[in-house]
């Protein structure tokens, strides 16, 4: 799932947010959060900390999210989760998410899917759209949940519809494959496109794939190349195959207009 990879986007999601807003009132988590980013920790936990521990769900999150990258503080799973579920419990939806997150890795507690999947509920019910994608996998995994490729589908269908690359990818995988839709390479290569168009590698390399085959779109060999190209430079060995036997069966000009747009479409990114 990536949990650590999850964790530096939220904090830095988080960070971006306010360093962007509006002049932080002295005192405020704003001011603490920026001048964390700024490096000065003294300073902005010497503000954070103490709102965290009069129960603003905010800084609980915050001081969460420090803990689990060691970012000012020594790493400390066990501490993040104390402050993620002091958050949740007031129905922070992001804190929700990052508790669902270590129950599912087992970082700070035992690892729990049943539990797991329950903070990915509360949050995904109050439109997060990570934790909407988590729980689309809990149900198509069967983890801590019965698996249901329908129920899948609908959480995977909430995330995607707001932006989430993963959830694109998985969403186009339902409709490739038939699961918990009916089998549609039409409605596949649309989501595959949204998520490869972000930049996802697994997105990049199943609409690459499509091409590949002419499934959902006409067979075109530039294009497959292209976006296998793209998702093997972020380091899909089956992207990378698939390439290379691709390239087999195209031209020199081919190959030379295909590696053209790879780069441009990676520039653009």
């Amino acid at each position: 799932m990536g949990c650590r990879k999850g964790v530096s986007i939220a904090l830095f999601s988080f960070v971006i947010m306010l360093l962007f807003s509006t002049p932080a009132i002295p005192g405020s988590l704003e001011e603490g959060i920026k001048a964390t980013a700024r490096g000065d920790f003294a300073s902005g936990f010497s503000i954070i900390r103490p709102l965290a521990e009069q129960g603003d769900a905010g800084a609980q999150y915050y001081l969460g999210l420090c803990y689990e990258v060691g970012d000012g503080v020594p790493q400390d799973y066990v501490e993040a989760v104390k402050w993620y579920r002091k958050a949740a419990e007031q129905g922070h939806a992001g804190a929700q998410s990052m508790l669902g997150n270590a129950y599912k890795v087992g970082h700070g507690v035992p690892q729990d899917c049943v539990e797991s999947a329950k903070w990915y509920r509360k949050a995904a019910e109050q439109g997060h759209a990570g934790a909407q994608f988590n729980l689309g996998m809990c149900y198509e995994l069967g983890d801590g949940v019965p698996q249901d490729y329908a129920e899948a589908v609908k959480w995977y269908r909430k995330a995607a519809e707001q932006g989430n690359a993963g959830a694109q990818s998985f969403l186009g995988d339902a409709y490739y494959y038939g699961q918990g839709v009916p089998q549609d390479y039409v409605e596949a290569v649309k989501w595959y496109r949204k998520a490869a168009e972000q930049g996802h590698a697994y997105g990049q390399y199943s609409l690459g794939f499509a091409y590949s085959k002419g499934q959902g779109l006409p067979q075109d060999y530039v294009q497959a190349h292209m976006w296998l190209n793209l998702a093997a430079a972020q380091g899909r060995e089956d992207a990378m195959k698939r390439r290379d036997e691709m390239s087999k069966l195209m031209t020199t000009s081919q190959i030379a207009e295909a590696q053209k747009l790879a780069k441009e479409k990676w520039k653009s990114h």
